[in-house]
């Protein structure tokens, strides 16, 4: 029988022991759906009590929550109420506004969970949505994919997928800056009011960010607890218009969004530029891949981590 000795042992264990995977759970609530590492709240994604389904709280490596509580929660910063922590939406569908809030606004309703597990380290789920025009007609529908993964050393990984598809008519996504696959971050990663820098793949950074284009950007910054963190948001190089435009803000709005072209590039005279007609029956998909992970941004492991994105891994 081949021996071990302790001091072998205890190395292959110290080794080891940063890459020993987590185990995740999926579970419904009265809410949605609950996603636990180790049996340990991540975050949830939410489908009742919100203008749009959302992942909220979204929870830290110092256990903190790294988004934004405002509106799913009281007692921060109480501005822009529509940005709901990590959601999908746009500003102008056929001339209508499903990204702010309101009576007056279009909604996005959940209606239906499928493919729901917990498989090792990552947890995933299908669902589908409606988008609901005040008077109560559907402009168009959704099917999206998550998958939720634990990553060495307390990183958190969401890879998204969203088809959007014209099911009751001519969808025209309109040219506006208010939109689309969107984050807010916790008020202290803000650059104005808090602590936090902005950097984008282009290495731009922090204000002038806004209204360029990149396969990725990263905001960081302190969490509640001090914890540095950073989330990076990366675009599909499938995507329409990729690489994206960027319509982050120093107040710690975080959103990829190819249909304002014209506000993001000063084009006054043409204000339709970045329209995008999905014909009936038609249907346009979109993936990203959300890092939150400890510390400062690091460029050459962001780099390899959206080659192996935009390789499918």
């Amino acid at each position: 029988m081949r021996t071990i000795s302790l001091l072998s042992l205890a190395l292959a264990l110290s080794l080891s022991s940063p890459l020993q995977a987590q185990t995740a759970a999926i579970t419904a609530t009265d809410k949605g759906l609950r996603i636990d590492f180790d049996g340990t709240l991540f975050t949830e994604y939410l489908v009742k009590g919100t203008q749009r389904p959302c992942f909220y709280p979204v929870i830290g490596a110092s256990g903190a929550e790294v988004t934004r509580p405002y509106p799913l929660a009281a007692g921060s910063k109480d501005d822009h109420p529509h940005h709901s922590s990590i959601w999908f939406a746009h500003g102008g569908i056929n001339g209508l506004d499903f990204w702010s809030n309101g009576a007056d606004k279009g909604r996005i309703e959940n209606t239906g969970f499928s493919d729901v597990k917990a498989e090792g380290a990552s947890a995933s789920f299908s669902a589908t949505s409606k988008w609901v025009k005040p008077n109560g007609d559907v402009a168009l529908t959704d099917a999206r994919h998550f998958v939720v993964t634990a990553l060495p050393d307390d990183a958190r990984q969401f890879d998204i997928e969203i088809t959007l598809t014209a099911s009751s008519g001519d969808v025209t996504f309109d040219d506006t800056k208010e939109g689309t696959m969107a984050i807010r971050v916790a008020p202290t990663m803000a650059l104005k009011g808090g602590h936090g820098h902005i950097l984008t793949g282009e290495g731009i950074k922090d204000a002038k960010a806004w209204g360029t284009q990149a396969n990725w950007v990263s905001y960081y910054g302190p969490d509640p607890k001090g914890q540095a963190i950073s989330f990076t948001m990366m675009d599909g190089p499938g995507n329409l218009r990729h690489p994206t435009w960027w319509h982050v803000r120093d107040y710690g709005l975080f959103a990829a969004n190819p249909f304002g072209q014209h506000d993001f590039e000063k084009d006054k005279e043409h204000k339709t530029k970045g329209n995008h007609l999905l014909a009936k029956g038609s249907s346009l998909t979109q993936h990203y891949r959300i890092l939150l992970q400890k510390g400062e941004p690091d460029v050459a492991k962001i780099k390899a981590a959206y080659d192996s994105f935009a390789g499918g891994k």
